[in-house]
């Protein structure tokens, strides 16, 4: 068994919920996005995300605008849309439930 795929398959289990997330706070465009990702050590490609955003926004969860830059060209500004909000939500929920799960589990006392 390849430790690597396991690990790989297990950070993108997590990424969407960790982008939606990333914008509950406020909008970001994809670098602010890919940069709040590294940050805490979850490392995302932009061949990655850009699909994933797409895949996002066409199933109602995400909208955006287009923003003038300072410093090139403008920027797709990502945010969440209502039924995102709520999806997260229930994300949420869900992520608390799977981890007090998995945290009970694996720290068992054999």
């Amino acid at each position: 068994m390849n430790i690597e795929n396991t690990k790989a398959q297990m950070r993108k289990g997590v990424l969407e919920f960790c982008i939606l997330s990333v914008l509950k706070e406020k909008d970001a465009y994809t670098s602010e996005i890919l940069d709040t990702l590294k940050n805490a050590k979850l490392l995302v490609v932009e061949g990655t995300i850009y699909p994933l955003l797409t895949r996002l926004k066409n199933d109602g969860l995400l909208n955006y605008r287009w923003e003038e830059s300072t410093s090139g060209p403008p920027r797709k500004y990502y945010g969440l849309t209502e039924i995102g909000q709520t999806f997260l939500n229930e994300l949420n929920s869900t992520w608390t439930e799977l981890s007090d799960a998995v945290n009970l589990i694996t720290n068992q006392k054999q």
